[in-house]
């Protein structure tokens, strides 16, 4: 597993959370790959550090869903959209976690305080109860931290690192 984006120049609440995803990427056995998303859909720190082009030129390189970081923010994006649509639809509250179990891996996806997600991708043989775990603690680290301001930084970071 690749580490996150370099933290050079980037304010200490920055350095913290890619401190935090690094420790969810290497730490829990099983995880593949992890993406925070913003509310709107944005990738804000990522467990994949190559550009998505250069993913999208060698697809067999990669760790994550077809190879990129991406690719996972996209999916943890539409799939909290689509339990929150179902949510409001079946008065069920906010929701707090969704997971989905396939043959060849597992999707988890947490919601943020600020309304940003934790997406993570891991092998069909992790221990979902140990993921889940190092998920809610990541989360409830983040979860005061991720003001306005430390999204827009994470945001450009990415962006000057492609």
């Amino acid at each position: 597993m690749k580490a996150p984006t370099s933290t050079y120049g980037l304010s200490s609440e920055a350095r913290n959370l890619h401190w935090l995803l690094s420790n969810l990427v290497e730490e829990v056995p099983g995880v593949r790959s992890v993406a925070v998303v913003s509310s709107d859909g944005l990738m804000l720190l990522s467990s994949d550090t190559r550009h998505h082009t250069a993913a999208a030129a060698d697809p067999t390189s990669q760790d994550g869903p077809k190879g990129s970081s991406a690719d996972l923010a996209t999916i943890v994006s539409g799939l909290g959209s689509l339990t929150l649509g179902a949510a409001k639809l079946m008065d069920g509250g906010a929701v707090k976690q969704t997971m989905v179990a396939m043959d060849q891996g597992s999707l988890f996806v947490m919601s943020i305080s600020d309304g940003s997600l934790l997406g993570v991708h891991a092998t069909p043989d992790c221990d979902m109860t140990v993921v889940a775990y190092h998920m809610a603690l990541f989360v409830g680290r983040a979860g005061h931290v991720l003001t306005p301001e430390l999204r827009t930084e994470l945001r450009r970071s990415l962006e000057s690192a492609q």
